[in-house]
C-alpha cells in the first residue's frame, strides 16, 4: 500500500487506517477480544500499518488489545492515540500519555491527538495553550512524534496552531457526512494538515448491510446515530441502491467504493473499523480502487442526496 506523509512530520501513514474503537468494547455489542486481535493482525498483514486508538476506548482496553495483536511488529507500525477532553490540563496530558504508552507496550506514540476540544461532554474548560504546552513537551522528549486534534472546528484548529505544529485533524467524514468540507478542509489544505476521517463508512451504513428496518442490539451506540434515524436512513438506502452499479463496474464492494472515494479527496485518509479479519482485509483492498474523475463526480452527487438533508449539528450522535 502507498505511504503518505502525515502533515509536515516525518511520520508516514497508509491511506487506510485501522480503527479500533470497537476493540475497547464499551458502547459496542458482541465484541470479543480474540476477534479483535485477529482483526487487527489481519489489517497489518493486508498492508494497513497505521492503527488509530484512544485512551477512552474501553479505558485503555483498545490500546492493550493492539499491543497483544501487533506488539511483535511495533517497529513496522504507526500508532495514533488520543487524550480525552477530561485530561487536558498539563499534568493530566503527561499522565494520560504515559498510561497509553504502557497500554500499547511502547516507548513512543507516532501521533498523539486531542480527542475532543476542552469543555466537550461537560468537561472543565482548559486553555488550549496549556494543553499544547504539554504536547510540545512530550514531543520534545520523544514520547510522541506528531501532534493532532480530533473533532475540532476550523476556529479551534487555528487557535491550537498558534501554540505548536498540528499535523492532523480527525473529523467525522464520509460520503454521507461531509460537514468538515465546509469548515476545516480549506484550512487543512492551506497548511498541509492531514485529514484522518473517522466513521468513514458511516458506522457501517455505507457497507449496505443494514436493511430498511434494521434494529441494533441493546448497548450499540449506533442506534443514536443521526444517519440511522427517520428520513436520513431512507435517503441513505436510496443512495446505496444508486451506488451499487458503480461498485459492480469496479468489481468492488460498496464499502470499498466509499473508502476509495474518500481517500481520493484532498489530503484525506480513512480510518476504517472492523469486527472481523475478513472485513479488515476487504477494507485494505479499497486502496487499490482507482476511480475515474467522472465516477468521483457521480458518487459525489449520489452522496449529496443524504447530506443535503442533514441539519447543522456537527455531532453525529443524539447523546
Amino acid at each position: 500500500m502507498e505511504m503518505r506523509s502525515l502533515g509536515r512530520s516525518d511520520v508516514k501513514i497508509t491511506p487506510i487506517l485501522m480503527g479500533t474503537w470497537q476493540a475497547g468494547k464499551r458502547m459496542w455489542a458482541g465484541i470479543e477480544d480474540e476477534d479483535s486481535i485477529k482483526t487487527i493482525r489481519a489489517a497489518y498483514e493486508a498492508g494497513i500499518t497505521t492503527i488509530d486508538t484512544a485512551e477512552v476506548y474501553g479505558n485503555g482496553h483498545s490500546e492493550q488489545i493492539i499491543a497483544k495483536a501487533v506488539g511483535d511488529v511495533r517497529d513496522k507500525l504507526v500508532y495514533a492515540s488520543k487524550v480525552f477532553a477530561s485530561h487536558l490540563k498539563y499534568d493530566e496530558v503527561i499522565a494520560a500519555c504515559d498510561r497509553s504508552l504502557k497500554n500499547l507496550a511502547t516507548d513512543y506514540i507516532d501521533l498523539y491527538q486531542i480527542h475532543w476540544p476542552s469543555g466537550a461532554f461537560n468537561t472543565e474548560d482548559v486553555p488550549i495553550e496549556e494543553t499544547m504546552k504539554a504536547l510540545n513537551q512530550l514531543k520534545e522528549e520523544g514520547k510522541i512524534r506528531a501532534i493532532g486534534v480530533s473533532n475540532f472546528s476550523r476556529v479551534q484548529l487555528e487557535e491550537a496552531s498558534q501554540y505548536g505544529r498540528i499535523d492532523s485533524l480527525q473529523p467525522p467524514y464520509s460520503l454521507f457526512w461531509r460537514k468538515v468540507e465546509q469548515d476545516a478542509v480549506p484550512y487543512c489544505i492551506e497548511n498541509d494538515i492531514s485529514i484522518l476521517a473517522y466513521s468513514s463508512l458511516a458506522q457501517g451504513l455505507l457497507t449496505g448491510k443494514f436493511g430498511k428496518d434494521h434494529k441494533f442490539a441493546e448497548g450499540d451506540h449506533r442506534a443514536d446515530n443521526t444517519l440511522f434515524q427517520g428520513d436520513n436512513y431512507q435517503h441513505a438506502q436510496t443512495a446505496l441502491q444508486q451506488l451499487q452499479p458503480i461498485a459492480e463496474r469496479y468489481n468492488c464492494t460498496l464499502a470499498q467504493l466509499s473508502l476509495a472515494w474518500l481517500i481520493a479527496q484532498p489530503q484525506t485518509n480513512a480510518i476504517a473499523g472492523a469486527r472481523h479479519a475478513s472485513q479488515a482485509t476487504d477494507n485494505a483492498k479499497a486502496a487499490e480502487v482507482e476511480l475515474s474523475e467522472a465516477d468521483l463526480r457521480e458518487i459525489d452527487q449520489i452522496g449529496r442526496q443524504v447530506t443535503d438533508y442533514l441539519d447543522d449539528n456537527p455531532v453525529m450522535w443524539d447523546w
